[in-house]
């Protein structure tokens, strides 16, 4: 993860706060604002991710060579929604958005 991303992951509750408090919508990059209290996220699923980083290093420790393993992008996204941070800033969720939602915090 970049350094700068790290630095807003940090600090992470501190922007879920300012953003509830100034009763702002907000998508997140990682589910953990949501964990937090935020909106919502959309991003990479990690757990998919780090499955196809084992997989690449069990063909690395095989012998095959990096450079010449295919550079690979996330296939697997995650969204969630926090209904509570929803309510808290009076904003009604459609059950459609609901629907395609991986997890719901209510």
């Amino acid at each position: 993860m970049p350094l700068a991303l790290r630095a807003f992951f940090a600090e992470r509750k501190r922007i879920v706060e300012l953003a509830g408090k100034y009763r702002l919508p907000a998508i997140y990059p990682n589910k953990e604002y949501v964990d937090e209290g935020g909106l919502m996220s959309y991003g990479p699923d990690y757990d998919d991710s780090y499955r196809v980083v084992a997989v690449y290093v069990d063909k690395i420790l095989k012998g095959a060579k990096p450079a010449d393993l295919p550079v690979q992008q996330p296939t697997k996204f995650e969204f969630n929604i926090n209904l509570k941070a929803a309510k808290q800033i009076g904003l009604t969720i459609p059950n459609r958005v609901l629907e395609r939602a991986n997890h719901v915090i209510k």
